[in-house]
């Protein structure tokens, strides 16, 4: 079992699998669509998160020192207008107003 799966996790992928192979998909195609699908699932419900997509870091800490990743996502909860386009120092200079 994967790492951070759970039971439930675990036979969905049966589930799927087997559901996937009963239709006379190949097993290694079929193992893929399970994970795949799984994962998505397990994503959708917050439990692996994608470093770059979420959080903001440690609020504890300047803001020279978070990533530019963070600022971005900091920038979008305040909802600053052409953030895409900034790089770390405009992030940081808009997020601190």
């Amino acid at each position: 079992m994967p790492r951070g799966w759970n039971r439930k996790d675990e036979r969905m992928y049966e589930h799927i699998k087997g559901s996937a192979e009963a239709r006379g998909v190949p097993e290694d195609e079929a193992q893929e669509i399970a994970g795949r699908t799984v994962n998505k699932h397990r994503r959708e419900e917050g439990r692996t998160p994608n470093k770059r997509t979420q959080g903001t870091g440690n609020p504890n800490r300047p803001l020279e020192e978070h990533t530019r990743d963070e600022l971005y996502n900091m920038a979008r909860e305040k909802k600053i207008e052409g953030r895409s386009k900034m790089n770390k120092d405009e992030l940081i200079r808009a997020v601190s107003r």
